[in-house]
């Protein structure tokens, strides 16, 4: 294993979680499925305790720890997207499958786990030299939902709503 893993906390949901992710990411996988040795608090021996897994390469612990912990905001994935089809499928596969939409590309899978789901041609816009055109693609960004990169870009050349 390596020296530094995202550790996820889940309750009883780990390798639901981790297969889900693997299959709606690529470089994405369950590398491992580990059952407790013996009873503990949230489970019985022989359930499964840990889930070893990546997530567009990145390297992460599922543990089974029990209801004790929610995921929150403090935490998400920041997922960099190329186009637009992109940004819908990763968004989709989320919000569909028993997830929920918040605002300014992000959205919550059906475990909790919050998402970024990011074009790169946002992050350009708002980090952009002209920041006339930065802060019209941010107030832009700021009414959405799922990022839309043709209002985004709209916005930045001053067209459409700011």
């Amino acid at each position: 294993m390596a020296k530094n893993v995202i550790c996820l906390w889940y309750n009883g949901t780990a390798e639901d979680a981790a297969r889900f992710y693997a299959q709606t990411f690529p470089n994405s996988a369950v590398t491992a499925v580990h059952r407790a040795p013996g009873d503990y608090p949230a489970g019985k021996q022989g359930q499964v305790l840990t889930v070893e897994f990546t997530v567009l390469g990145v390297l992460c612990l599922g543990l089974n720890g029990g209801a004790a912990f929610k995921h929150s905001e403090a935490f998400s994935f920041q997922i960099i997207t190329e186009d637009q089809a992109e940004t819908d499928r990763y968004w989709n596969a989320i919000v569909d499958n028993g997830g929920a939409e918040s605002q300014c590309g992000w959205c919550k899978d059906r475990w909790g786990l919050s998402w970024q789901i990011t074009p790169r041609a946002l992050l350009e816009a708002i980090t952009s030299h002209d920041q006339v055109a930065a802060k019209r693609a941010f107030d832009v960004m700021m009414g959405m939902k799922k990022i839309d990169i043709a209002a985004i870009e709209a916005a930045r050349r001053g067209r459409g709503r700011a």
